[in-house]
């Protein structure tokens, strides 16, 4: 079967695409507050007529933002765990998705930005937070089995419990990445702190 690649379909996707890209680097330059359809056409070089056409408020401009963001994140996951056409191993995919939750550049900054304002935003939206608790759901089964797979072959410690310490990492990293974004920990000793958390649950 031929997978259309062009056309209507790809070039909707790629304008949704950009003006996403164009939210979060309003996010990253002056925070959430200013985001707006105007600013946003201004920051993408389109007119605020075609933002509005493909997001009609400001709250779905915001979601565009997450769920590009992630998008871009599992990319980059993807890129650093089949170095040289080999797939990682269960510990090194797990250290990478973790790391990946802290702000190490311009672009995660603005990614994890628009996720901090995005769980802030939960507090007061129930429907926000429900498609949160589907996503650190999936998230939390996902490193959980990776730790699992360790379990298996003997390379955690003993009376390691897979499913709370996913949630216990991820609840870490996102604590860790909510100081760096607002200056009270460098990035840098934040991943090193959550490498030193991993190591601990390994012999």
């Amino acid at each position: 079967m031929t997978h259309r690649t062009r056309g209507p379909g790809a070039q909707h996707e790629q304008r949704r695409n950009e003006i996403a890209d164009a939210v979060l680097a309003i996010v990253a330059d002056r925070g959430l507050a200013a985001v707006s359809q105007t600013a946003v056409a201004a920051q993408a070089g389109v007119s605020p007529g075609r933002v509005q056409h493909y997001f009609p408020a400001k709250q779905k401009l915001i979601e565009a933002a997450f769920e590009r963001g992630n998008a871009l994140s599992s990319t980059r996951i993807a890129a650093k765990t089949t170095a040289n056409g080999a797939d990682a191993g269960p510990r090194e995919v797990l250290t990478v998705v973790l790391t990946e939750l802290v702000p190490y550049d311009a672009v995660t900054r603005a990614h994890l930005r628009v996720r901090q304002s995005f769980t802030a935003a939960a507090l007061a939206d129930d429907a926000i937070a429900g498609r949160l608790r589907d996503d650190y759901a999936r998230l939390h089964t996902r490193l959980a089995e990776l730790l699992r797979q360790d379990q298996a072959t003997g390379r955690l410690r003993p009376g390691v419990e897979p499913d709370q310490e996913a949630v216990t990492l991820v609840a870490l990293a996102e604590g860790l990445a909510y100081y760096v974004l607002i200056g009270v920990y460098p990035a840098g000793a934040a991943r090193e702190r959550l490498h030193t958390a991993i190591s601990g649950l390994y012999r």
